[in-house]
């Protein structure tokens, strides 16, 4: 037991990333950037959002795990497109096409308008956090309507939609806005997300 102890309070070693877990390093191990890719893959073993020779959309597609784990899922006749502001730097699929690019600054990118008519949009954005909830919250906010613009343009009838929400005083009009334009939609936290998160998922199935 003291043993045990000494272990749970040591001190990390110095460059040792402090968020590191089993999950980190199982993606390292199956060349994931990072392990987000958990999250997809329980929202796509629970929810099929994904299938073959679909179109689908990565909307914050940085660093890239959602990006490979789609690809899989559509197979190489399906096709996967990627919008970030940072650059991807990993190696792609054939099937997968990204832009360096602003969510929230689509008006004059032609990115979507060539690509139109996806079967899922996905999303795992996120806000630079504050340390503020409610700050970050509110971002977070901003992100996710801008997400459902998207899919409300881009979206093919009956497609599903996948989008990453903080938890704060926004959230129930974000629920509500999503359930207007779709006919199911479910709230799920998968089991690798941090416990300490706020993040939450809202599963929307078949756009009207």
């Amino acid at each position: 037991m003291a043993a045990q102890k000494k272990k749970k309070f040591q001190k990390l070693k110095p460059g040792k990333n402090q968020w590191e877990d089993h999950l980190t390093r199982r993606a390292k191990a199956e060349n994931y950037p990072a392990r987000s890719i958990y999250k997809l893959e329980e929202i796509q073993n629970k929810f099929k959002i994904m299938k073959k020779n679909d179109r689908v959309l990565d909307l914050g597609c940085a660093p890239g795990s959602w990006l490979l784990y789609a690809a899989k899922q559509v197979g190489n006749q399906g096709k996967v497109f990627g919008i970030d502001l940072k650059q991807i730097d990993i190696k792609l699929p054939d099937n997968v096409v990204t832009v360096k690019g602003d969510i929230l600054n689509l008006d004059n990118d032609s990115f979507l308008d060539k690509n139109s008519g996806f079967n899922a949009v996905i999303s795992d954005m996120a806000p630079a956090t504050t340390g503020r909830k409610d700050v970050d919250a509110l971002r977070s906010f901003d992100l996710c309507n801008m997400a459902l613009r998207v899919a409300d343009d881009f979206l093919a009838q009956n497609g599903h939609f996948v989008c990453k929400i903080f938890q704060g005083n926004d959230f129930n009009v974000f629920q509500k806005n999503v359930k207007l334009k779709f006919k199911d939609c479910k709230i799920f936290k998968p089991d690798s997300c941090r416990k300490q998160s706020k993040e939450i998922y809202i599963i929307a199935k078949g756009k009207k």
